[in-house]
């Protein structure tokens, strides 16, 4: 009998004190869907070096990237943009990036003819990739491509839509 209350005494414990703390469940989803909280509530851990396949590095990094938007007939950096590229740096500078390297796409809306916008959206992409450079990423594991308005993701005819194609993109690369 002693030895059924000293051991039921001792599974109550446990059970207590195993309870007490706030489970980790959250956390432990977070990690196996490949979302990461890094402190600055971006939702992306820059140090992740745990892949199972250069795919799946190649993947991860590239969800983390943003776009970086332009005004209308302007390659400059927007000052609201700039915490993107900041971000995006921080990124392609981690061990989560390790040796990869990046092509950086500029993009164009529909407005100019196709050689100035294949212009305009090489200059957008020089621009991205001297703001990058000049944060730490390497500047031989960049690479620059311009597709002016020949990949649009948005097609309606509306300033909105114009807008939206205004950007650099990225792509990371073996």
């Amino acid at each position: 009998m002693k030895k059924f209350l000293v051991l039921g005494s001792l599974v109550a414990a446990l059970l207590v004190t195993g309870c007490s703390e706030k489970s980790n469940v959250e956390s432990d989803a977070n990690m196996k869907s490949g979302r990461y909280y890094d402190g600055d509530g971006s939702g992306y851990d820059y140090n992740r070096d745990n892949f199972v396949s250069l795919d799946e590095r190649i993947s991860y990094v590239e969800d983390g990237l943003r776009n970086i938007f332009f005004n209308f007939d302007q390659f400059t950096i927007r000052p609201d943009m700039q915490t993107v590229v900041d971000r995006d740096a921080r990124i392609l500078t981690s061990i989560s990036a390790g040796t990869l390297s990046v092509r950086i796409e500029g993009n164009t809306d529909e407005w100019g003819t196709d050689e100035y916008n294949y212009a305009l959206g090489l200059k957008r992409a020089v621009a991205v990739k001297n703001a990058l450079v000049a944060q730490g990423v390497q500047e031989n594991r960049t690479t620059l491509v311009s597709y002016g308005e020949s990949k649009p993701t948005c097609t309606a005819k509306t300033r909105e839509c114009w807008a939206e194609n205004r950007k650099v993109t990225f792509k990371m690369l073996p």
